[in-house]
């Protein structure tokens, strides 16, 4: 989100350092600690995965990808944008575009920003030489290839995350599961001993008591006793 509100400013600064050092201060202001190289290495690894989602994954696998929407919605806009200068330009006669690539950002737009022009207007250059089309096509399948074997691997070692992760919650819940029976069989001969220390309590008390009883009978009668001797 911090950075979609900054794109416009990315797109038009070549040196992007400042900026992301303020995505790292606002991020820390939101309670996340996180460097400005920690903030730029995630955004490149984002897009990657869009342009995995873009290339070589089908409607229905872009959902497994939690950012697509938003990442979506952020090259829409600036695609949108460029169209804008674009089209700007070419009614003054102007050369010149008002739009930069920041200097990390280029390698990640290239593909992108084909890939959305693609889709919102059609290519007109035709009748290229075979052997030019043939290299071209050669680097697209290069590409896309490289590409593919890069999201196999990434999803591979996201379900070997995931593997692992369900298997240590396992672990963690059957231990949870062990230490709850032992706490509940602790717990239990706590109450039992407790019990049974009423029990021996309560028939001490009655012991008391008779006794008490009896030494009350036995003085009683003594008295009784004594003053029939006296009269």
């Amino acid at each position: 989100m911090i950075r979609a509100e900054l794109d416009p400013t990315f797109m038009e600064k070549k040196r992007n350092k400042v900026l992301w050092e303020v995505i790292s201060k606002n991020m820390k202001e939101k309670g996340y600690n996180r460097s400005a190289e920690q903030c730029k290495c995630k955004w490149k690894n984002l897009v990657t995965r869009y342009k995995g989602c873009e290339t070589i994954e089908p409607e229905s696998m872009r959902h497994q990808f939690p950012f697509y929407n938003e990442l979506q919605a952020i090259f829409t806009s600036r695609m949108q944008r460029m169209l804008w200068v674009d089209a700007e330009g070419a009614a003054s006669g102007s050369k010149k575009k008002a739009v930069h690539l920041s200097s990390d950002e280029e390698e990640d737009n290239e593909e992108i920003s084909e890939g959305e022009k693609g889709s919102s207007r059609k290519r007109i250059r035709k009748g290229k030489a075979v052997g030019g089309a043939s290299c071209s096509s050669g680097n697209s399948n290069s590409l896309r290839e490289t590409l593919e074997d890069f999201m196999k691997q990434q999803m591979q070692m996201e379900m070997q995350w995931r593997e692992t992760f369900e298997a240590r919650e396992n672990e963690r819940r059957m231990k949870e599961m062990e230490w709850r029976q032992i706490m509940e069989g602790i717990e239990n001969e706590r109450t039992t001993m407790d019990r049974r220390w009423r029990e021996i309590e309560e028939q001490r008390r009655a012991r008391e008591e008779a006794r008490a009883e009896k030494r009350d009978a036995l003085i009683t009668a003594l008295l009784n006793k004594l003053r029939r001797e006296d009269m």
